[in-house]
């Protein structure tokens, strides 16, 4: 006996019909465990990271399994805008993915073009083969593939905030996911993710790509610029990582306990 199944729920619907931002963690331990645990903890997606994190499908395929039973969004982040490696993650059962490193409508475009099918794309056909179909068991997948996918392209440079609009305006982004760490970094300004300049930059990215009648979300680890993106029209915001929070939470537990000493960190790495 088998089973017809339903795809998810896609991000992009979600995000049509949320009342306000939806918040995110980050999940860059590359551990099903922690995916778990972080699923469960009342945040509305999970973003699991491949680009900065020691993750690949095989890992990544572990992490979607392990959250699939929480009323919670995988979003996916491949380690390069790669048409095979896209192609890798649509196929263990990704729906979201957010394409790092996105510059140009050229760059986006091919981000498009890796998550559809032929005619309108070049992603290869093996859905029978694959999770994303349940193996054949989600009817007419390869029809409503595109219905259930949602691509974000990320926008992390100074020359991508020039092209904001035109890169929101290609047809197939759902999406556009603002990195003020790596914004700030080629603005010379590396670090300093809270600088007035970074700030007006995403600021004004934010308002073209809103314009052009797409989701924006944006990454803000600290507490008071995720309000205030929030409040400034982000749709979606990542506001934390699992490795950052256990980092924080054991030095603050270890902080209750072991008296504070300039030996306590090591000098390398």
């Amino acid at each position: 006996m088998s089973f017809r199944v339903e795809p998810d729920p896609s991000f992009k619907d979600v995000l049509a019909t949320a009342d306000r931002p939806l918040a995110g963690i980050w999940i860059c331990s590359a551990s099903p465990v922690v995916a778990e645990i972080c699923a469960g903890a009342g945040f509305d997606w999970v973003f699991i990271d491949a680009e900065h994190s020691p993750n690949s499908p095989e890992t990544v395929l572990a992490q979607l399994q392990a959250v699939r039973g929480y009323p919670v969004i995988p979003v996916v982040r491949p380690a390069v805008n790669d048409t095979v490696l896209i192609k890798q993650y649509l196929d263990i059962g990704a729906q979201t993915l957010i394409i790092p490193m996105v510059h140009t409508v050229e760059d986006a475009q091919a981000a498009v073009a890796a998550v559809r099918y032929p005619p309108r794309g070049v992603r290869g056909v093996g859905s029978a083969l694959a999770r994303s179909a349940r193996w054949n068991r989600i009817p007419g997948y390869l029809e409503r593939a595109s219905d259930t996918i949602t691509l974000i392209v990320q926008i992390e440079s100074a020359e991508a905030v020039a092209n904001a609009a035109q890169i929101a305006e290609v047809e197939g982004v759902d999406g556009i996911f603002i990195g003020p760490s790596d914004l700030a970094a080629s603005m010379g300004l590396i670090g300093q993710q809270g600088h007035r300049r970074v700030v007006e930059a995403v600021d004004a990215t934010m308002a073209r790509v809103k314009a052009a009648g797409k989701f924006v979300g944006v990454n803000a680890f600290e507490k008071k610029a995720a309000l205030r993106y929030m409040d400034t029209g982000a749709d979606f915001v990542g506001v934390g990582a699992d490795v950052a929070v256990l980092a924080r939470g054991t030095e603050a537990l270890a902080g209750k306990f072991v008296p504070a000493s300039k030996d306590s960190a090591p000098d390398s790495y």
